[in-house]
Parts: C-alpha cells; structure tokens; sequence
C-alpha cells in the first residue's frame, strides 16, 4: 500500500452554494463531455487562459494561442478575466467563488466558443457555474457560458487538428488533473493528440490516473497527505524513463515540478501540452 492511501483518512467534499454547507457529491453525477467535432470550424474563439497559467506559466497559455492562431482561427483573450472561482468553491466558500465568477461573466458577449488551457477549470465553468449561479439574475448568462466552454485538447480535436510531428523519436509520460479527467475527459483527448504523433511514444505509468495530491488548497490543508501523493506520482514517472513529462492543467504542473527541482533534478520538468505540440510540430523555435 502506497504511504498516502495509508495517511488518507478523511472524505473528500465538494461545496454547493444551495445550502452553504459541505455537502458529500458524487463525481459520477457529472457527465463529462464527449469528443465531438464542429461542423464547421469556427472563425473566431475566446481564450480563457486561467489564473495559474497566466501567472505561473505564461508561456503555455502563449503557446496554445500561437497553435490556435496556425488553423485559421482569431483567438480573442478578454484583460479583464481573472478567476473562474474554483479555488473558493471546492473550499467550500459558495459566496466568495460567486462573486469572483460572476466578474467574468460578461467577458463573452459574442457566440462563440469558450477554450480553456485547463481542465479543472474548464470543469468548474461548464459543470459548477451553473449550479453556483442557480435561481439569480445570473443564472442563464452562466447556462449561456457553460454551454460554449471546451478544453483545449477538445477544441483541437473538434476543429480536425492533426499534429504532423517534425520530431525526433521521443518517449513521453502523461498526467491528467482528476477533475480534467473526470469532469472533462482530457485523458481521452490528450492520449489521441499525442498517439497520432509518429515519432512519439507514449508510455503509460503505475499512477496515471491517480491524483498527483495537488488538489488546490488540498495541497496546503492536507500537506502531509499530499506530500505522500506527489512523491509516489513522480517515482511512478521515473520508472517510466520518459523523456518528456506532458500535462495540461497548470496547478498539477507546479505540483509535480516542484517535487522534481527539490528531489529528482535529472528528471525532466512537466511541460504543458501546448508547448509540446507546438514545439513538435515546428511552430516554436
């Protein structure tokens, strides 16, 4: 038995605005959206690019409008946005999370289609918003907004996008957020953008679709427990001899590079999958 699954001990809650309360919900009440494709490609999107990534990892969000921009597609990116409120809400601060989504509510006036460089917080805007926002004047403008939302993985699907790989051979290792991949399905995407690479392997580790202890405040209030998770999510990692680590939710990134700078330095750090595509693919010098 891995040394979290000995130290967990405590239920995991998800917080609802209906009674302001800590209120046990069951992941499987959420359906995660399928991998759909567009009738036709869309000419314009909004960019939401997240407050992790915006002020941690800029470059990733840089790149995923870089890889966008290259199908033909104007990315238009709101200054205004912030926080879509996640943080608050999963602490179980039903008012505070309103007041920070509520301000991005009117950031995508036009009809078009919402990306989000992260599934966890693409799983907040399309599952949670409307649930957080739920019998006030808010309410359908969050319906409106939730219906547009897709995650970047989904969205380059959606449009047809199929990686030519420019590389040279490579084995690679992937982790997906637990909310990406149970709100969102990102595993699924992520693993057919990257298995359609010819020069890339894809190599599947003992803990992929465990969490790597993250968790948002998780991480803070449960140091200990989380400490455990992250330390058997990246030995899992160095086993697979991966030469490349990719993701596509910023706060795991953090996570699992922060456990790789303090005790794995030779390990490559976690790279965001829009970097890598665009990297393989010959878009970035």
């Amino acid at each position: 038995m891995t040394r979290y699954k000995q130290l967990l001990k405590v239920p995991i809650l998800i917080f609802t605005q209906e009674n302001g309360l800590s209120r046990s919900k069951k992941m499987s009440a959420i359906k995660p959206p399928q991998i759909t494709a567009y009738d036709s490609k869309p000419t314009d999107v909004y960019f939401f690019g997240t407050c992790v990534l915006d002020i941690f990892m800029p470059e990733a969000g840089m790149d995923a409008i870089t890889l966008i921009e290259q199908q033909g597609i104007r990315v238009h990116y709101p200054m205004e946005q912030s926080c879509c409120g996640q943080p608050a809400y999963s602490s179980g601060h039903p008012k505070e999370a309103f007041d920070v989504a509520k301000a991005q509510l009117d950031l995508f006036p036009e009809n078009w289609p919402i990306v989000v460089p992260s599934g966890s917080c693409g799983g907040m805007m399309k599952h949670h918003w409307p649930t957080l926002f739920k019998g006030t004047e808010y309410e359908q403008k969050a319906i409106d907004c939730a219906n547009r939302i897709i995650e970047f993985t989904h969205f380059l699907l959606a449009i047809g996008y199929k990686p030519e790989d420019k590389g040279e051979p490579v084995k690679v290792a992937i982790h997906t957020s637990c909310a990406a991949r149970r709100e969102m399905n990102v595993h699924l995407s992520g693993w057919q953008l990257i298995d359609g690479m010819e020069n890339v392997e894809r190599i599947v580790h003992d803990h992929e679709s465990e969490c790597c202890g993250f968790g948002g405040t998780f991480s803070v209030k449960q140091a200990d427990i989380s400490g455990a998770m992250v330390t058997d999510k990246v030995a899992a990692l160095k086993e697979t001899g991966a030469t490349e680590i990719i993701s596509a939710d910023c706060g795991c990134m953090m996570n699992i590079g922060g456990k790789i700078a303090k005790d794995e330095p030779n390990m490559p750090r976690p790279k965001h999958i829009a970097s890598f595509l665009l990297e393989r693919t010959g878009g970035k010098a």
